[in-house]
This record gives C-alpha cells, sequence and structure tokens, in this order.
C-alpha cells in the first residue's frame, strides 16, 4: 500500500510541474502580444526606464549600463532594416503560434514615413529597403533551429530590444545583452580593422556594407571615435546617417 502511494504521490508532482511548466510557456507565449489576436496591446513605456545619450551618441540605461547600442530601435526601422520585413506574419518554430501586425505595439511616431507593408511587415526580403541596399543576416529558422529564439519574443533579438528599450525587463535581458557585446566585440573591430587597413575615412560605406548593415540591426553604427577620430561628421554623413535624436 505504501509503495502504492509513492507512485500515485510521484505521478501527481510530476503532472503538478508539467502543468506548472505549461503555464509558464503560456503565459509567455501571451507576452509575446500579437499571437492570434485582432487588436494588438500598445506596449507599456517606463519613462523612468528610457534611455539617455552620452557624448558619443550612445544610449546610456540606467539600470544597465554596459549596454550602449547607439541606435534606437526607432532610428534602425527608419533608416532601413532587415529587408523591409522583421514584423512579417510568422508561424514561430518556438511557440507553434502564428503571429502578425506585431509591429503595431510599438509607438506611432517609430513609423512615420514608412510604409509598414513596404518597410516593416514586408513578406518578401527587399535589400533596397536597407540602409546599405546589402542583403545580410540568417534566417528566423536558422535562429530558432540554434537555440536563440525563446517564446517571449518569437521574432528574436531585435523585438526583445524594442522591448527592452520601452521599459520591459525580464529574466532574459542578460542573455540577450550578452549576445549583443559578443556581436560587437567580433564585428565591430573587424569593421574598425579594415577601415583602419584601407586608410579609409569611417563613413566610407564601400567598406563592408554587409558588416555595417548587421550592425545596424543589432543597434550600432560605427562613429568617427571607435577609429580613434574627432572630426565632425562629414556632409555627405549628416545627409546620408541615421539621425541622432
Amino acid at each position: 500500500m505504501r509503495h502504492s502511494i509513492n507512485f500515485n504521490q510521484r505521478n501527481f508532482n510530476k503532472t503538478f510541474v508539467q502543468g506548472i511548466m505549461a503555464s509558464v510557456e503560456k503565459l509567455k507565449r501571451k507576452s509575446s502580444n500579437c499571437a492570434g489576436e485582432t487588436k494588438i496591446k500598445k506596449a507599456k513605456v517606463d519613462k523612468e526606464k528610457l534611455p539617455k545619450r552620452n557624448k558619443r551618441g550612445e544610449l546610456k540605461f540606467a539600470d544597465h549600463p554596459d549596454f550602449r547600442p547607439n541606435r534606437t530601435p526607432k532610428e534602425i526601422l527608419q533608416a532601413g532594416a532587415f529587408g523591409g520585413g522583421y514584423f512579417r506574419p510568422i508561424k514561430s518554430g518556438v511557440t507553434n503560434e502564428k503571429y502578425k501586425d506585431c509591429w503595431k505595439e510599438f509607438p506611432e511616431h517609430w513609423f512615420e514615413g514608412v510604409k509598414p507593408s513596404l518597410s516593416i511587415a514586408n513578406s518578401t526580403y527587399d535589400k533596397s529597403r536597407n540602409f546599405y541596399k546589402v542583403k545580410c543576416g540568417a534566417s528566423l529558422e536558422e535562429w530558432e533551429s540554434s537555440g536563440w529564439i525563446k517564446a517571449q519574443d518569437p521574432y528574436g533579438w531585435f523585438q526583445w530590444y524594442c522591448r527592452f528599450y520601452l521599459g520591459r525587463r525580464t529574466d532574459d535581458d542578460e542573455r540577450q545583452i550578452g549576445r549583443w557585446h559578443r556581436f560587437l566585440s567580433r564585428f565591430k573591430t573587424n569593421l574598425v580593422n579594415k577601415i583602419k587597413k584601407a586608410d579609409a575615412s569611417y563613413d566610407n560605406y564601400t567598406i563592408s556594407p554587409v558588416i555595417r548593415q548587421s550592425l545596424l540591426h543589432w543597434g550600432y553604427q560605427i562613429v568617427s571615435q571607435d577609429l580613434g577620430g574627432k572630426r565632425k561628421p562629414s556632409e555627405e554623413e549628416s545627409e546620408k546617417n541615421v539621425p541622432l535624436k
């Protein structure tokens, strides 16, 4: 009789734990906001967590001072990124849910002067929509198969960044910030070395446009200080580069 009770107790505990885990995953999927919903809820903006800029143009998040991109989500989207289709309709291989119109949760001013069907939610990758007019980056399916995508942000790192920027904080933040650091450590250094080797200006866009576009996707564009310079932006850069606001 005692063994039967223990066996039943183990089954109960296993079922209970599985139920809790399923509930957690369901909540995470719900936090993605746009799964199967007809009306998208606007993201809450925590003004106390909004970043400020330092003299280098980097964004300073008070609670994460080591995370210093220099392009806001709005600047990235308005510059031209992800082939115009980051927030295209998808079926997530992580949550097994369908998502669409996820961009609508973010502030409307992020999309001023931008046609979402062409530059935000385009189902076809269009490199002409990118700032540097080149194609770069892995597919969502490749990111999923590599284990980089979590249920709360089924589109990936940039979706996480948009939400983090507005003030959302989760237990996935350290991982995502760590990914950003590793990406910049590799590709920013690579680009700076190429520019120096060519004895070129930091804003010579013919040097590694693919790396430049990739960096933009991760919230960063090379500035003169990255090469040790102190000069003001050139006239061409002032016209073409993403403005600091």
